[in-house]
């Protein structure tokens, strides 16, 4: 293993998270592991790449080096990036699964117990096929999962680096809410939304904002549209924060002119819902355990709405499509897996339908301590309530600037906090590194 300092984290996580990898290889009877999701290369290397579309994939032997099979223009992100010191990289014009065969055989591993990642998305079942029809001397076996059990429980320093998210998260979802008046259209708000994100040092997100407003709240996983919010009308927005592929989620809620006495209900029990689990959760309980607890209080409402989802799930490493970490684990009910310190939720008290046409949302990215749970945030849970006038042109440009002015202090506060972060975590880097890793 490379020893570098210019990583995420220190060589010491790294070196840890294989010490365990190779723990749990063996306790399967494996003698090597094949690697292909994109979050668990990440994991265990440092590696990323926007094209991980193309195969690649991270082979960890029992007991020789790794070594990683990568599109040949992806070969620089195993160089720059990452520990890993063996790579065989293939060429445009050639065949990933061939080459992967191929190194299998140069490190003598063609003929032994190999396990390898079957519900991967990018490992699909021809590539698959071909493996087996192809290593007629090795046995092939499941392992999905196996680096999972390491991921679920985030290290401190993990946390740690989660809270640099959560700043960005704090800084989208407060300029989202500041111009979401009427007048202005859903792209202007998811502009400002990602504006923030940006300055205040967070990084491309595994998802865009979730910006909608008016009847279109009612539409799962609706983005903008370009739809002008009307006076009168509510904005829901979740907004999820990226630094170095970890994330943290929120979702909030504004509202244009009065509060109706539904939405005031829906408000109260959704912070309710988050304040029990605070009071309550701690490790030892089941998933279900914590799901029930949410999924209690949001159905005894009077306002027409229901929980239609899960309350929460899995949050950290993340590529596109998606932020969340739910295969790994989620708050359903019939769960029986184990609250332990250090998992990280997304917690969705969230109620759809409410007065039978509007969703609305106040949720928390919380992680689980030796004797309860944490916020990430601090931003207030009420909803934001604006006055029910439309606003002009005028008034957008006025909001606008406003909320630049809020985005430079927030982004000289982030900084300064990420200055004195990096400075308490990583004394022994050099002045180069270090400011490389806060730009």
């Amino acid at each position: 293993m490379k020893k570098r300092d210019d990583m995420t984290f220190a060589p010491e996580e790294y070196e840890r998270r294989i010490a365990e990898l190779r723990q749990r290889i063996e306790a399967r009877c494996l003698d090597a592991v094949v690697i292909t999701d994109p979050e668990n290369i990440m994991y265990l290397t440092d590696y990323q790449t926007t094209g991980y579309s193309f195969f690649q994939a991270l082979i960890v032997p029992l007991e020789q080096e790794p070594f990683m099979i990568t599109r040949a223009m992806e070969e620089s992100n195993v160089i720059h990036r990452t520990w890993v010191e063996r790579t065989r990289p293939y060429p445009d014009t050639g065949d990933a699964i061939q080459m992967l065969v191929d190194a299998l055989r140069e490190f003598h591993l063609d003929d032994k117990r190999i396990g390898y990642e079957r519900n991967s998305y990018f490992f699909p079942a021809y590539q698959q096929d071909f493996i087996h029809t192809t290593l007629v001397r090795a046995k092939l076996l499941d392992c999905f999962g196996i680096v999972e059990e390491g991921r679920i429980c985030k290290s401190p320093v993990e946390i740690e680096l989660m809270k640099k998210a959560a700043l960005a998260t704090e800084a989208g979802m407060k300029a989202g809410l500041a111009i979401a008046h009427a007048g202005v259209t859903e792209n202007d708000i998811a502009a400002e939304i990602s504006a923030a994100m940006f300055k205040a040092g967070g990084e491309a997100p595994a998802v865009m904002p979730y910006v909608t407003s008016g009847p279109r709240t009612m539409i799962g996983h609706a983005t903008w549209e370009g739809r002008e919010v009307l006076p009168g009308e509510h904005v829901f927005l979740e907004v999820g924060g990226c630094y170095r592929r970890y994330h943290t989620a929120m979702m909030r809620t504004a509202v244009n002119g009065t509060l109706t006495d539904s939405m005031y209900k829906a408000q109260e029990l959704m912070k309710v819902a988050l304040a029990s689990l605070h009071d309550y959760v701690q490790p030892g309980m089941t998933v279900s355990d914590v799901d029930n607890l949410v999924r209690n209080i949001i159905s005894h409402n009077d306002v027409g709405a229901r929980l239609v989802t899960r309350s929460g799930y899995s949050i950290g490493i993340a590529f596109p499509p998606s932020w969340d970490e739910g295969y790994i684990c989620s708050l359903k009910q019939g769960d029986s897996t184990i609250l332990r310190e250090g998992m990280t939720f997304h917690i969705i008290p969230w109620m759809w339908g409410i007065d039978g046409d509007k969703t609305c949302g106040i949720s928390d990215t919380i992680y689980v301590t030796d004797s309860g749970i944490k916020s990430f945030f601090s931003l207030e849970k009420d909803f934001t309530v604006h006055p029910n006038r439309k606003a002009n042109s005028e008034r957008v440009t006025e909001i606008t600037a406003t909320v630049t002015d809020a985005q430079t202090k927030t982004s000289a506060e982030t900084a300064a906090s990420r200055a004195e972060t990096t400075a308490k975590s990583s004394p022994n880097r050099s002045p180069k590194t270090k400011k490389v890793t806060e730009a």
